[in-house]
This record gives C-alpha cells, sequence and structure tokens, in this order.
C-alpha cells in the first residue's frame, strides 16, 4: 500500500526561460464529492525537497483538528530563490554578491499566466486563493500583496526578508498601499533578531495604516529557523478559516501584536 501526498506536475515558464515543477496534494474526500470546489493555497518554496511536506501536513493536520478549512495545496518550485522572489536592486554590492537576483516580476508572471490557469483548468476550484511563504518567499509574498494584490484574495508572509536591498520595499511601501490593498487579507508574522531585521519590518507594519483586514504578529522564543513551523498553523487558520468556530478549549486562536 503506498501513501501518496500528491502529485507532481511540469509547466512552461515562458517568462523564466525553462520549464517549472509544481506539486498539489488534494483536500481529503475530494474524489469522493464530485460537487465539491475547493479554495486554493498557493506555496511559494513548494518543491517536495522544500517546504510541500510540512505545510501539507500542516493543513491536513489543521483540518482533521477544525482549525481550518482544507484548501488544495498547490507546491509551487524554486530553484534559485533570489532570482525568482527578489525585485530588481541597484546597489553594486548586491548586484556583485548576487548577479542572478532581481526577477520577481517574471516568476510572478509565472504564477499568474501558467501555474492559476492550470490550476484552474485541472481542478475543482471555487475561485478564492492564498499564497504562504517564509524568507525570501516572504518578501516575494509582501511585494505581490503591494505591487499586485489582487492575484491572491489572502496572503501569509513568515519571517519575510525586508532586509532585503536596504530595506527598499519597506521604504516604499507607505506609497504603494492603497484602495488596491482593500478586501486582501495579510498576515505577517517575524522574530526578534535585532534592529537590523526588525526596522523594516516595522516600517512596513506602518505603512499598512488602515488597509483593512492586516494581522501582525511578533511570537517570542522563535528565530529564523522557527518560526515557520511554530507559526504555519496560526497563518493558514488565518488565510482559511473554518466555516464553524474551533472549540474554544483547543486554544486556536490568532493572536495579532498589531492589527487593523
Amino acid at each position: 500500500m503506498s501513501i501518496v501526498l500528491g502529485r507532481s506536475y511540469t509547466l512552461p515558464a515562458p517568462s523564466l526561460g525553462d520549464q517549472r515543477t509544481i506539486n498539489v496534494a488534494l483536500p481529503a474526500g475530494y474524489d469522493q464529492h464530485p460537487e465539491r470546489r475547493y479554495p486554493v493555497l498557493y506555496l511559494i518554496d513548494g518543491g517536495v525537497d522544500q517546504d510541500f511536506v510540512h505545510i501539507v501536513g500542516t493543513v491536513k493536520l489543521g483540518a482533521i483538528w477544525g482549525r481550518n478549512a482544507e484548501p488544495i495545496v498547490v507546491g509551487i518550485a524554486s530553484k534559485d530563490r533570489r532570482r525568482e522572489l527578489v525585485g530588481r536592486t541597484a546597489d553594486p554590492k548586491l548586484v556583485a554578491r548576487y548577479p542572478t537576483a532581481g526577477d520577481s516580476a517574471k516568476f510572478r508572471e509565472f504564477v499568474r499566466d501558467q501555474v492559476k490557469p492550470f490550476v484552474a483548468a485541472h481542478f475543482r476550484t471555487d475561485g478564492y486563493s492564498g499564497v504562504i511563504g517564509e524568507s525570501l518567499a516572504g518578501l516575494f509574498i509582501a511585494e505581490t500583496w503591494l505591487r499586485e494584490p489582487s492575484l491572491f484574495d489572502t496572503y501569509a508572509a513568515i519571517s519575510p526578508s525586508l532586509w532585503w536591498d536596504n530595506g527598499a520595499l519597506s521604504n516604499a511601501a507607505a506609497t504603494l498601499v492603497g484602495p488596491a490593498q482593500q478586501g486582501k487579507r495579510l498576515y505577517l508574522a517575524s522574530e526578534d533578531e535585532g534592529a537590523q531585521y526588525q526596522a523594516p519590518i516595522n516600517r512596513f507594519v506602518a505603512a499598512l495604516g488602515k488597509a483593512a483586514g492586516w494581522c501582525y504578529a511578533k511570537p517570542a522564543n522563535v528565530t529564523h529557523a522557527t518560526i515557520y513551523h511554530t507559526m504555519a498553523p496560526v497563518a493558514i487558520q488565518f488565510l482559511f478559516p473554518p466555516a464553524q468556530a474551533p472549540d474554544p478549549q483547543f486554544g486556536f486562536e490568532v493572536p495579532c501584536s498589531r492589527k487593523s
């Protein structure tokens, strides 16, 4: 007997000049209930050797306990994270150190023009989608929420690398937040690893202002290496809350240090 977590597909990626892999895990009962349609959780860094197994397991455990609804999970594997998940920089030191960096817009184009249409055509989706990722993937998600918020309905950026390019995205956030982000929920979580990393987080959170539906969490006793496993269940609950509130004795809450 085999235990099957999901299935892999290879898609053309014209904007990136090659092909890319996505991994898809279907909700429990998908085949037994052909009348049902499902939301979709897109996972950045979603390779089998990246975060796919971790996030699929977290989604399914949360569904068993009634902590979250169970979406279709689509893991989008990355190859060169500095190339695909960060924006352009004019900093000569970063250009010299990371010569391939800066194609986040092309990766976003791949998600928009290849991944999402493929998923909509091959699976029973209900039109609602969320996205989750950590570190550089979290930076990509924060950038997408600011620059192309229509791409997803709900966003979760865990420990986003907002320090990249001397905090350029955080510096621009105040001018980018506006009517386009209304209704696009955002969950942001970060650890405390010193002023260099916290300062751009603080600027980003300050820029959120009155944008509706955001939550910033700063949990204690976590590091960059541990925050994703700690906060992913909470983030997924924020992204896809269950139809019925969980039993209060389970303690399934979405605590926010700041929120709108």
